[in-house]
């Protein structure tokens, strides 16, 4: 299976690039089943076994999500946008647009409220299966330490005070109804103004999405000692004053000074583990004393994770000056 789930990555990515350079003569189930080398009934079957849906309504879904969000960022023409993503006519659009949405796209245009956008699929996750990559290869850079700040904000974001890490925190989310990762990742990924969001379409930073942990009385005791309740979210301006999903909170989380432990980039499948355990280690060695800095432990304050292996993993936490 994991050969195939690496193949139906490839078709992922290949569907992304036909709609986004809009090549409709390759968006066909022929033209990509000729892509990977087997039949066209082979690559739908293994496609549904991997994803648990048709290839014709992902393709489908990932259309509809890439024309709103140009209709939600830019004032063309909703026929063009149409026309652009492989609609036959205006109406066409506007039946496939509410049907998956609930609103008309000029409906949504003058009032972009959180939808449930279809995200890339992502069947060969290492990270979220727990099966990250073990390779001790050395990677291009090690982990820089370095203090920011960072301006007041705000922080839409589902939580969970009994989790402990990414792969826990989904598995106890999925059981609560319209909060498992794939609506809530489609809902965050309808949101505009994202201060995160790099112009990436996949469910992690390069979208605006990151997992933060949230100092609590009432959360998990973390490896440092902290109560920590667990987050998944996005950073939004701090005079942010749209819409919030009824299953989110919106938390303001002030101006102030945090350490960041970074890693560049690395190969997600081979050297996931390794750069963790740098990362830990880094952490976990940091001589705090002498920077004149200590974690800050005040209720409310957020440390920040970002795992994205094609710019980063960091951990971006509060501190404050030793007094």
């Amino acid at each position: 299976m994991d050969e195939w789930q690496k193949q139906i990555q490839v078709l992922i990515q290949e569907i992304d690039n036909c709609i986004k350079r809009k090549e409709d003569e390759n968006l066909t189930l022929s033209a990509l089943a000729k892509k990977l080398g087997f039949s066209e009934f082979y690559v739908s079957r293994k496609f549904r076994e991997v994803s648990g849906m048709s290839l014709r309504e992902y393709m489908r879904q990932r259309s509809l999500a890439l024309a709103l969000k140009e209709v939600r960022d830019t004032d063309r023409g909703l026929l063009a946008i149409a026309l652009d993503y492989g609609f036959s006519s205006h109406e066409a659009f506007s039946r496939a647009f509410k049907k998956a949405y609930g609103v008309s796209p000029g409906e949504y245009r003058r009032n972009p409220v959180p939808v449930v956008l279809r995200t890339v699929l992502k069947p060969f996750d290492c990270y979220l299966m727990a099966n990250g990559g073990v390779s001790m290869e050395n990677t291009t850079s090690d982990v820089k330490v370095y203090f920011v700040t960072i301006p007041a904000h705000k922080f839409l974001h589902i939580r969970n005070y009994e989790s402990i890490g990414y792969w826990d925190f989904w598995q106890k989310q999925s059981v609560i109804p319209g909060q498992d990762c794939e609506t809530i990742c489609g809902l965050l990924n309808s949101i505009p103004g994202k201060l995160d969001d790099m112009g990436g379409d996949e469910p992690d930073s390069g979208s605006g999405q990151v997992m933060a942990y949230i100092n609590e009385p009432t959360g998990r005791i973390c490896s440092w000692g902290i109560p920590l309740a667990e987050g998944y979210g996005v950073r939004l301006p701090a005079d942010y004053s749209k819409d919030v999903p009824k299953q989110m909170q919106l938390m303001d989380v002030e101006e102030g000074t945090y350490i960041v432990f970074e890693h560049g980039p690395f190969d997600f499948e081979t050297q996931n583990q390794m750069v963790e355990q740098k990362i830990e280690d880094a952490m976990k060695n940091f001589d705090y004393a002498s920077s004149g800095y200590e974690l800050d432990t005040t209720q409310g304050r957020v440390f920040y994770f970002y795992h994205d292996c094609k710019r980063f993993w960091k951990y971006v936490r509060p501190v404050k000056k030793l007094r």
